[in-house]
């Protein structure tokens, strides 16, 4: 969970090797790793919270993510 580490140095954070928290001023964001992949489910209190919490997570993802051929299917 390369994702939790990185912002284990700034925020709150809880994570193993299946699941982490990440708690956002603005959000919560919980990944779970599954058989097909990482599932990362946001919440904030509002849309405008919400979609600045999907853009950081989003940059930081593909940060993480720029040698795999991955990319985020927001729900």
């Amino acid at each position: 969970m390369g994702l939790c580490k990185h912002f284990a140095h700034k925020i709150p954070v809880n994570f193993d090797e299946q699941q982490g928290r990440i708690e956002f001023a603005f959000g919560l964001t919980r990944l779970n790793a599954e058989n097909d992949g990482l599932r990362l489910i946001v919440q904030s209190p509002d849309q405008e919270q919400l979609d600045k919490l999907k853009q950081v997570v989003a940059s930081h993802f593909e940060r993480f993510a720029w040698q795999e051929a991955l990319s985020l299917d927001w729900h």
